[in-house]
């Protein structure tokens, strides 16, 4: 076995060969899977790195054909390989994600097209359009007329960058993620730099598409994990735009409290495995954004939907002060109680935007702890009560 022995020939010679056969007949033949992540982009198709890379070995002199059991098709061995002969290899993440934080750390990475020097817009609106419909619990996969008509409007409405209302940009860039599935196509999409060549394959194979199942639960039943991937999608690509009209045309407006049951049950439906859950996400976003600012005007502080959330969850409807001499027996439109979520130390004075330092109050304490003449005890003891009910929700957590 030689594989530092390959060259571009013998690759080459490969792709040819599996052009001739066809994908399927051609991993027959040497006896390979597709392949679960990585894929070699040459002119316009996609192919099978390992299974290449086995087949190329057996056209070096005196070689024969690799078996899959030979070598690993990793990132430091068949695609590595492949990259450093200078051809392209797109990773194409797996889409059985299962963990949160998994998803949520994916989100943080997502490559966006950066020509600019702003990044595009093209794949947070489309995310942000396909969180909407997993809120509403509307179905998973559209038909590519319909959402090529839904995101091309979208994106000539709120491109605020330059976007052409080109959809299939997106579509095939979150294929390439791991975050879309597309159906009803017998090949791979191309990949999304191209242009008239990209919109024909859609046209012509017209896919089934959408969030691709693991994404779509955890967005359509999580409120915690569809707040962070929120926050950071508006932190990291609308920090310097107004995403409000957006957000309300998406359906998105009112994320932050959509899941909070109305007023009525004695104890408000979050666990707490996903209050935990929640702060871990939480203080992993707190980390990445530690000391920035809104790139607005004001500048003001980053804050957390998904933090908010928690605390309102975890206030069961109540105002959090331990003195509080009754909160307004009104409720808000949405049937929810009259409640603010304040942090007892101010971001400006280097308090953290976490659920162990804030608090839900009711309109009068608020008051009384913004600029009441007993605002320094209530705060000290607002402090308190922050920190023991938040250590409350995670002892609980560890017991289960």
């Amino acid at each position: 076995m030689a594989l530092s022995d390959l060259t571009r020939g013998e690759v080459e010679q490969a792709m040819e060969e599996c052009d001739r056969l066809g994908r399927d007949a051609f991993l027959q033949h040497y006896g390979f899977r597709r392949a679960r992540r990585y894929l070699l982009v040459h002119r316009g198709s996609h192919y099978d790195t390992k299974a290449i890379v086995g087949a190329a070995h057996g056209f070096l002199p005196g070689q024969q054909p690799l078996a899959a059991s030979d070598f690993s098709g990793g990132a430091e061995h068949a695609a590595g390989l492949l990259r450093g002969l200078g051809f392209d290899v797109v990773d194409q993440q797996p889409t059985g994600i299962v963990t949160h934080d998994e998803f949520v750390d994916r989100i943080t990475r997502l490559t966006v097209n950066r020509s600019s020097g702003r990044p595009a817009l093209y794949k947070p609106i489309t995310l942000l359009w396909a969180m909407g419909r997993a809120l509403r619990g509307e179905p998973r996969l559209l038909p590519w007329s319909a959402t090529e008509e839904a995101l091309a409007s979208l994106l000539r409405q709120h491109g605020q960058r330059g976007e052409r209302p080109r959809p299939d940009y997106p579509v095939a860039s979150l294929h390439r993620d791991g975050f879309w599935e597309l159906r009803d196509c017998a090949d791979t999409a191309p990949t999304a730099h191209g242009d008239a060549q990209l919109r024909r394959w859609f046209t012509d194979r017209q896919p089934l598409g959408g969030l691709a199942e693991p994404v779509y639960d955890l967005l359509g039943h999580s409120a915690v994990t569809r707040l962070a991937v929120l926050d950071e999608l508006l932190n990291t690509y609308f920090d310097d735009l107004d995403p409000a009209p957006l957000l309300a045309a998406v359906g998105l407006d009112d994320a932050d409290t959509a899941d909070l049951p109305e007023r009525g049950p004695e104890q408000w439906l979050l666990t707490a495995a996903a209050y935990e859950r929640g702060c871990r996400l939480v203080e992993q976003r707190e980390e990445r954004t530690h000391g920035r600012r809104a790139a607005r005007t004001t500048n003001p502080p980053i804050r957390s939907r998904a933090a908010r959330y928690l605390v309102l969850s975890r206030s069961e409807g109540r105002c959090e002060n331990p003195h509080c001499t009754g909160q307004p027996t009104d409720v808000t439109d949405r049937n929810h109680p009259i409640l603010e979520v304040d942090h007892v130390v101010d971001l400006t004075r280097g308090g953290r935007d976490h659920p162990s330092q804030m608090v839900a109050l009711c309109p009068n304490c608020h008051a009384v702890k913004t600029r009441g003449s007993t605002r320094e005890s209530l705060r000290r003891t607002l402090q308190e009560v922050a920190a023991e009910r938040h250590r409350s929700m995670t002892d609980a957590a560890r017991i289960r």
